[in-house]
């Protein structure tokens, strides 16, 4: 079994924070939306709790952008041309078909190039796009005095409060699908294991 030291501190520590209070924030989510069939948590405890948890994620965003920016690491999001163009298409094969016939997975991560392209793809859309939108859109729902020339020019209230409720559901679906894609390590908790200890296991190819 080969071991790779892939996930330092700072990115394991920001990921289990992130990954629970998005898991939160869903479920506080729900209870907001459909507040007429939630009965369990007051409609106003579950929107301060929303709230409390949505400001510790953009501070979290905030943290996560700085260390990747600052340390250089932001590459890792951002695929080539050759990855898009070979690398995905073998990824889409493995996903699809090749890892229910036990096939070995294409793409083997080292600390300079952790994600395949579909995850670079996927990561790089959600970490400095649609994650971006959520918490501003999140803000201006919070302030919507303060930011009203700003939600006034986007269309309105309704605007925003659609964005923001469609992006809910984005994520919801998200963590369904991160939570399995986590499962398909050479173990179904290799890859959580890896999160919390940083180190990767990786079985010996044998030819």
């Amino acid at each position: 079994m080969k071991r790779i030291y892939l996930h330092p501190i700072p990115v394991r520590i920001w990921h289990w924070i992130h990954a629970a209070c998005i898991t939160l924030l869903v479920i506080s989510g729900v209870f907001i939306r459909f507040a007429d069939y939630t009965k369990a948590i007051p409609l106003d405890q579950a929107v301060r709790f929303h709230n409390i948890v949505g400001i510790i994620v953009a501070l979290d965003f905030i943290l996560w952008f700085a260390y990747y920016v600052g340390t250089g690491k932001i590459k890792t999001y951002f695929p080539t041309v050759e990855e898009l163009a070979h690398g995905a298409i073998r990824q889409i094969k493995f996903y699809s078909f090749e890892i229910f016939l036990g096939k070995p997975n294409p793409f083997h991560p080292t600390p300079e190039n952790k994600f395949n392209p579909l995850q670079k793809t996927a990561y790089l859309n959600i970490m400095l796009l649609l994650l971006p939108i959520q918490i501003l859109t999140g803000l201006f729902l919070l302030y919507p005095v303060k930011f009203s020339s700003i939600i006034n020019f986007f269309g309105g209230i309704k605007v925003i409060d659609t964005i923001h409720v469609l992006l809910f559901f984005f994520f919801a679906s998200f963590i369904i699908a991160h939570f399995y894609l986590a499962t398909l390590g050479h173990t179904p908790l290799a890859h959580f294991k890896a999160m919390i200890t940083g180190w990767e296991e990786e079985p010996e190819e044998h030819h």
